[in-house]
């Protein structure tokens, strides 16, 4: 008989092909070759959840909720909200702002200062358009809420002591592997405007943002990580991308398995490495393809945060 394959080989064959580790069959094959234990205890913590209505959002919040957290639910559907506030009771908030609205992200982020303490962000909300669209500043809507959003708020909360646990973490897609970070096509534009690439843009962008973020962090601050759910069963796939939902229904992971790598970074103990890329509980390269490899990472990085820090001054934040 042939030695078993050790951990580190299943994950590595799986990582090299999209299907077997995108696909539901990742965490059903990562969870037994890996070993995954349970997530610890969340009990006495805070955990900040944006697009927490439906799909990774509510799934993630779920879980917290589960794990003892204390979860502060944010999303615009009021109905929604309701349902999460019904079922999560003293453990639960939930906030109606709309990410799309750098006023609505203003006001988030000073009232979640007042906090007694907050642990961990998790920046999920997102949006596919099939059109363009603007948010009520002239922002292209996908850059706004994925990308300056997020920025935004944890900028805010990084001056105050609401961040003390100081995880905050970014629900990223594996599409980012299509697009090369370029700062000058960060924005789209009207003409010529595809929503899934305006999307794989923006969340390549937040990669790169989560490592100029760490490298500027001192030591013993905040851990700052991006993390992508893999194809996931969601209501916002269903609606952005049928054909692709359609074709690979047998094939995607539920919302919790999703959800699972968001949860296991912000729960477990001691916190991991920051900077990186997740997948499944493992840190994962940032490049599928030589063609998304740019010359000078921290100068991208570096040229980001300066363009964000820009784009907010001009808007008066």
């Amino acid at each position: 008989m042939g030695t078993p394959l050790g951990r580190g080989t299943v994950d590595r064959l799986l990582e090299a092909t999209v299907v077997g580790s995108f696909s539901r069959l990742g965490p059903l094959v990562r969870q037994h070759s890996n070993d995954w234990s349970d997530v610890t205890s969340m009990v006495g913590r805070t955990v900040l959840v944006t697009g927490a209505t439906s799909g990774l959002g509510r799934a993630a919040a779920a879980r917290f909720l589960q794990l003892g957290a204390n979860v502060v639910a944010v999303g615009r559907n009021e109905s929604a909200l309701e349902e999460l506030r019904r079922e999560g009771g003293e453990q639960l908030l939930a906030w109606r702002f709309d990410l799309s609205d750098l006023d609505d992200v203003d006001r988030l982020a000073h009232q979640a200062k007042h906090l007694n303490r907050l642990d961990v962000i998790l920046h999920n909300a997102g949006a596919l358009l099939g059109s363009y669209t603007t948010t009520p500043q002239g922002l292209e809507t996908t850059f706004a809420v994925h990308v300056l959003a997020p920025y935004a708020m944890t900028r805010v909360l990084g001056r105050s002591d609401a961040a003390r646990e100081r995880r905050v973490i970014f629900m990223t897609s594996g599409g980012m592997y299509t697009q090369r970070f370029d700062l000058a096509t960060l924005e789209a534009t009207r003409e010529g405007y595809r929503g899934t690439t305006a999307y794989a843009r923006a969340k390549r962008a937040q990669v790169v943002l989560v490592a100029a973020l760490q490298d500027r962090e001192p030591v013993g601050g905040r851990r700052f990580y991006a993390v992508h759910p893999g194809w996931a069963a969601t209501p916002g796939v269903a609606s952005s991308l049928p054909a692709f939902n359609v074709l690979t229904r047998p094939l995607l992971r539920t919302p919790d398995q999703g959800a699972d790598g968001a949860v296991w970074l912000a729960a477990t103990d001691p916190a991991p490495v920051g900077g990186g890329l997740w997948l499944d509980r493992e840190q994962r390269p940032v490049h599928r393809t030589k063609k998304t490899v740019t010359a000078d990472p921290k100068a991208d990085g570096a040229s980001l945060v300066s363009y964000l820090d820009a784009r907010l001054a001009e808007l008066g934040f």
